[in-house]
């Protein structure tokens, strides 16, 4: 510090400054500043001071030994020295004086000493101010020091000492730099410049170093400076204080660390993501490598066991998640989905299997009990450069889940135990997300494997449409929904094609959808109506509704049914609150279907309406959940623009289109479920159709039965014409003998031998078994013998009876070689039920 220092070198702090004598002088004694506070007390001026001896200028009253040994003495002290002294003014009178010499060092850096002076009189609170000086110098936690204008130390207390570890004289004259390089210098040397060039305080400025005192651990600091100045308001340099807050730091960290952990352990019901997230959130703050391993029961969702954990169940753990400092995460033994079995022997497994909480232990590098236990595992982790370990047991509900290790490599310290407190914060909030997950993925694992068990596994085979589906569950935190589709053969050659949606999700949402999925089965082999399905479905969900139980009951759906007639290539379709299906014609023109609408299933009260519409041959029809139509923003018509511009190749192979309409979908997973179903539609060739108008007369059975068996020579199947015959004649004559006409037979060689008789009557016969003594009630007996379905349905005109045959030949003997005997023995027109079943 040079000699024109003022009296403003330590504010009005310790000493009032306005009152108080300093002076600057160097080793010798010898004065070489001289305050207006020294002139003043003493009466001396500047020109008189400078450059005379201590001795002189504070001359001792009585003194007991020489006045220059005294001086020289006090001033040789390394550590300064403070007491009492009465001294002579220039006048004479006598000053009791309270002095304190601090060493400092000079512009030229050289050793000097700072003489503080005041008058006890004049400051009645000199010894408090003593006792606060010596406290702050000597017992203060808080570093006090002083640098000047080129940030080089000129005085520190002894708290800075212990604080950095470096000597006083080693610090004196240097730079921060030059003595603590394990410290952010460079930040901390521009706020001291900021401070210098603009005298604006700064307080509160936090930092972090390893200084020489502790280097294996990283410190916290927060440091307040201000600038030193004289009576000119020039800078003489910047006097800082610093206060170590490594543990309310940590605190602090370890709180913001705790609150990140519960924003991000839990945020979804996945187990190996809220695992990973576990071990993100622990790395690096608390933890350089962290792993995560459950046992294998968690994983699949599996009620855990009571009890202990054995040592055998963690030989069954997984690794579910692992996180690193290190790139790669090269310290991983297994990978994430692999087995991660512990040895038997090692200290882990022991302390989890004898019930304690937690193994907290610092490895050490050399040997130590750990080591001795389990050498193998000892030496991998020494290999690996891990000094410290923590494992601690996943628990919820006092069940054993897994356990989670956390390891230090980096030279931070060891894992201190509000570390392990903090882990196991960490652990229990990550346990009860990976119970409440596996728990729901229990829950939704059993109404997916219901939903998958009530959809249609394969698409029937029938020659109507060539069809194709998807099916895309929605995300997982939705729950299963409700969506279906079917592809039903009917009667005639036609086909019934179905898609629906359940209000809801759930497996209440799921066992609904199967209800209804058999439901519009039953209804189909019915030969209903598309209006009619539609209608018994509205009652049947309402009595579901009737028989919920649960508050979020499912009390509603949607569906749409569409049935196609490939010899008449037209289709009829009915929906019940249902989106339109698109067409695409052949030629790959596409449009939504304007349908009749009809209320959702379950409210009740209101009629259904059909329409029927001419679908030419390749024509393409898309039927579909909202699922498809929807994305976050609830977009229904650019859903339906995404849907046409992956249907603009009608003619592409239908499993190609199916793909190309679900990459289509916004996200990796749909808002809610999806269900498609793609149909092309096809027709009958004439050449596979035979009809006969049929005259009201018995006579008429005979020349029916002939040219069925004139049109199944044609098609190569005379191996079917008994049955056939059979068939035809039965029928033909309960409708001659019954019915009004007109009367018509039809043949259709599809996938199977059709024979259709249609009348104009509504009554419809029944199968019965005749009696021994009964003329007749046995034709629809052997009809269902015979063919391999049959059935009434009935058309605005009347009413078709329809039977099938497959076409391949029956061999061997059986049932339908005694009944072919049986009726040859017959006379033709005999084998009938009429519809009272006589």
């Amino acid at each position: 510090m040079c000699a024109s220092q003022s009296s403003r070198f330590y504010g009005d702090g310790v000493f009032d400054l306005t009152r108080t004598a300093v002076v600057m002088a160097d080793r010798a004694g010898v004065a070489q500043g001289w305050t207006e506070g020294a002139e003043r007390l003493l009466g001396y001026s500047v020109s008189e001071a400078l450059g005379r001896r201590l001795a002189d200028l504070f001359a001792v009253v009585d003194p007991q030994s020489a006045p220059d040994r005294r001086w020289e003495a006090r001033l040789a002290e390394a550590d300064g020295w403070s007491g009492l002294e009465a001294v002579r003014h220039k006048d004479g009178h006598r000053l009791d004086l309270e002095f304190r010499i601090l060493p400092v060092v000079d512009a030229q850096r050289r050793s000097a000493r700072l003489v503080l002076a005041a008058e006890m009189t004049q400051a009645p609170w000199s010894g408090a101010s003593r006792s606060l000086l010596e406290g702050i110098l000597g017992m203060s936690p808080i570093g006090v020091g002083m640098v000047n204008c080129d940030l080089e130390y000129v005085w520190l207390n002894d708290a800075l000492v212990r604080m950095g570890g470096a000597t006083r004289e080693d610090r004196l004259g240097k730079r921060l730099g030059e003595v603590q390089p394990g410290l952010a210098v460079e930040s901390i040397e521009a706020e001291m410049l900021r401070v210098l060039d603009t005298g604006t305080p700064s307080v509160g400025y936090e930092y972090l170093g390893r200084p020489q005192s502790d280097p294996e651990r990283e410190h916290a600091y927060s440091t307040s400076f201000f600038r030193l100045e004289d009576e000119a308001h020039q800078p003489l340099g910047v006097c800082y204080m610093v206060l170590d807050v490594t543990e309310s730091y940590r605190a602090r960290q370890r709180m913001a660390l705790l609150n990140r952990a519960g924003e991000r352990i839990g945020s979804s019901l996945d187990v190996w993501q809220t695992a990973q997230e576990l071990a993100d959130v622990a790395v690096p703050d608390l933890a350089d490598f962290v792993t995560v391993d459950l046992l294998d029961a968690q994983l699949a969702g599996e009620e855990p066991a009571p009890g202990p954990v054995d040592a055998s169940d963690l030989l069954t753990m997984r690794r579910a998640g692992q996180q690193s400092v290190r790139e790669g995460c090269p310290e991983a033994v297994v990978s994430v989905g692999e087995p991660a079995a512990y040895p038997p022997s090692a200290p882990v497994v022991l302390s989890l299997t004898e019930g304690n909480s937690t193994l907290l232990q610092t490895l050490d590098l050399a040997g130590g009990d750990w080591a001795a236990e389990d050498p193998a595992r000892a030496a991998h982790l020494r290999e690996l450069g891990f000094h410290s370990l923590m494992v601690v047991p996943l628990r919820a509900r006092g069940i054993f889940l897994g356990a989670a290790t956390f390891a230090r490599c980096r030279p931070i310290g060891p894992f201190q135990p509000d570390d392990l407190v903090l882990a196991e914060e960490f652990v229990t909030r990550a346990a009860i997300s990976i119970d409440n997950a596996r728990r729901y993925t229990r829950e939704h694992t059993a109404a997916l494997t219901l939903q998958h068990s009530l959809l249609p596994r394969d698409l029937p085979e029938q020659c109507a449409v060539e069809a194709a589906y998807r099916y895309l569950p929605a995300d997982s935190l939705r729950g299963v929904g409700g969506d279906w589709f079917d592809v039903i053969p009917l009667s005639g050659a036609r086909v019934a094609l179905v898609v629906g949606d359940v209000v809801g999700h759930g497996v209440h949402a799921a066992a609904t959808m199967g209800r209804l999925r058999a439901a519009v089965q039953t209804l189909a082999d019915l030969d209903l109506s598309p209006e009619e399905v539609l209608a018994h479905l509205d009652d049947m969900v309402n009595r579901v509704a009737d028989d919920t139980n649960t508050d979020d009951g499912v009390v509603g759906a949607t569906c749409l049914y569409a049935v196609y007639d490939p010899v008449a290539c037209c289709c009829t379709l009915a929906r019940a609150g249902h989106p339109e299906p698109l067409l695409v014609g052949p030629t790959g023109a596409g449009r939504l279907l304007e349908l009749p609408t009809g209320p959702p299933l379950g409210l009740g009260g209101m009629p259904f309406e059909s329409a029927e519409l001419p679908l030419p041959e390749g024509s393409l029809l898309a039927l579909y959940t909202n699922g498809l139509l929807l994305d976050k923003a609830l977009d229904l018509d650019g859903g339906i623009t995404r849907l046409r511009s992956a249907l603009a190749d009608p003619q592409a192979p239908l499993e190609d289109i199916c793909e190309t309409v679900i990459n289509s979908l916004p996200g990796a997973r749909p808002v809610d479920d999806v269900a498609l179903l793609l149909a092309r539609t096809r027709a009958l060739p004439q050449s596979q159709l035979a009809t006969w108008d049929i005259p009201a007369d018995p006579s008429a059975v005979a020349e029916a039965r002939k040219s069925a068996d004139g049109q199944l020579t044609e098609w190569g199947l005379e191996h079917l014409v008994f049955s056939a015959e059979l068939i035809v004649s039965e029928l033909v004559t309960n409708a001659v003998r019954h019915a009004s006409g007109p009367i018509g037979l039809r043949m259709i060689r599809a996938r199977t031998l059709i024979c259709e008789v249609s009348d104009a009557s509504s009554t419809s016969p029944h199968l019965r078994h005749a009696r021994t003594t009964d003329e007749g009630g046995r034709g629809l007996f052997l009809i269902a013998q015979y063919a391999q379905r049959w059935g009434t349905r009935y058309t605005p005109q009347g009413k078709i009876i329809w039977a099938e045959l497959p076409l391949l030949a029956a061999t061997g003997g059986g049932p339908a070689s005694d009944l072919s005997a049986l009726a040859e023995g017959l006379d033709a027109p005999a084998l009938r039920t009429d519809p009272d079943g006589r």
